[in-house]
């Protein structure tokens, strides 16, 4: 066993850029039209230019440990993900799973890991919950006197016994999540990649599959996460990593990375006839150094979070830019930082802008 459960160094992803064709002469000298539905370029034309999604992201993990990958929408959390489940291949660097070559040795890499994707249909709605295990458990050559009673057992764990032989496109959301880490469990993985799991889950159902991380940590598996929210992370990881336009920002623990910004307020204003235009107003304020806003449950509320260097010294100035032009402070709180102050003073912008 390796010192580490995932080991990534110098780890690189770049796409080619999808550019929509341009102009070419034919040969009489005339032009021709290349330009290809949707932006594709023809197949001849070799990419001229990439995006790099992933940027020499270095990443180790305990064995053991449950490691949480924070980011905004396309800062390469999933791409990571799929990097080291063996689905995209990196344009350069290296990583470890289980001690196993991610590029050279693929087959050992698949046998060390249990992987839900977000967003992936990973089982078939058109057969029962039990019909899609015993499926997969053939899939991954498991002997069927072990696939009985490991089936048995998971379907049991994951309290969809009584529903086990319903076709699973009847099933809620949260049951076919359920299936699905069902199936990433069934050999019993040293490690599972789970990219956000709750991820249109009731509270409920959110709440099982929370419980469910800590069980498989103590049991002894080793846990990457990626979460869009920052409570479940806070809650669950040992470790947080922060990545933000491909690249690792920040990696701590949860109070460490709360502790890098104590030395500033978090003020939570609650405002009616909230102006989007306010936004601009509100940064020029000397000491203001972040803003978030958006909108409440509350008709016409919006909340909007500012990161200042001394609150007591801001306030005037706050509020008589605020209640004018038909806005209103209707509510104020000067908090201790969190996770999410934590991601918004590294980057500049909520988890899911």
């Amino acid at each position: 066993m390796g010192t580490w459960a995932i080991d990534a160094n110098k780890l690189v992803k770049q796409f080619p850029l999808r550019q929509k064709g341009k102009e070419a002469k034919n040969g009489n000298g005339a032009a021709k039209d290349t330009k290809t539905k949707k932006g594709w370029r023809p197949f001849n034309r070799k990419p001229t230019e990439t995006f790099t999604a992933v940027d020499s992201v270095d990443l180790q993990i305990g064995h053991g440990e449950v490691f949480g990958l924070l980011g905004p929408n396309g800062a390469g959390k999933t791409t990571t993900i799929r990097m080291l489940c063996t689905l995209l291949e990196p344009t350069s660097g290296t990583a470890l799973v289980n001690g196993y070559d991610i590029t050279k040795q693929a087959n050992q890499v698949r046998l060390s890991l249990g992987t839900v994707l977000a967003g992936e249909r990973s089982i078939y709605w058109k057969l029962t919950a039990r019909e899609n295990l015993e499926y997969f458990a053939a899939l991954y050559h498991i002997p069927a006197k072990t696939a009985k009673r490991r089936i048995g057992e998971l379907l049991e764990r994951m309290e969809l016994t009584e529903r086990a032989d319903e076709l699973v496109e009847n099933y809620s959301t949260g049951m076919k999540q359920r299936v699905a880490i069902s199936k990433a469990l069934l050999a019993n993985p040293p490690i599972l990649l789970l990219d956000e799991p709750t991820l249109g889950l009731d509270p409920q159902a959110a709440r099982k599959v929370r419980e469910l991380v800590k069980e498989f940590q103590d049991e002894g598996h080793t846990i990457l996460l990626t979460t869009h929210y920052m409570e479940e992370a806070d809650q669950l990881s040992d470790r947080i990593g922060i990545i933000d336009q491909g690249k690792i920002i920040a990696l701590d623990t949860s109070a460490s990375l709360k502790e890098r910004i104590q030395q500033k307020d978090i003020v939570r204003l609650e405002i009616s006839g909230w102006q989007p235009e306010m936004e601009t107003n509100l940064k020029t304020i000397q000491n203001v150094a972040n803003l978030v806003s958006r909108p409440m449950e509350a008709d016409s509320l919006w909340e909007v979070n500012l990161h200042v260097d001394n609150s007591r010294e801001i306030l005037p100035n706050l509020i008589e830019s605020i209640n004018q032009n038909g806005t209103r402070l209707v509510n104020m709180n000067i908090l201790k930082p969190s996770l999410e102050d934590v991601f918004i003073n590294l980057t500049g912008k909520a988890l899911r802008d």
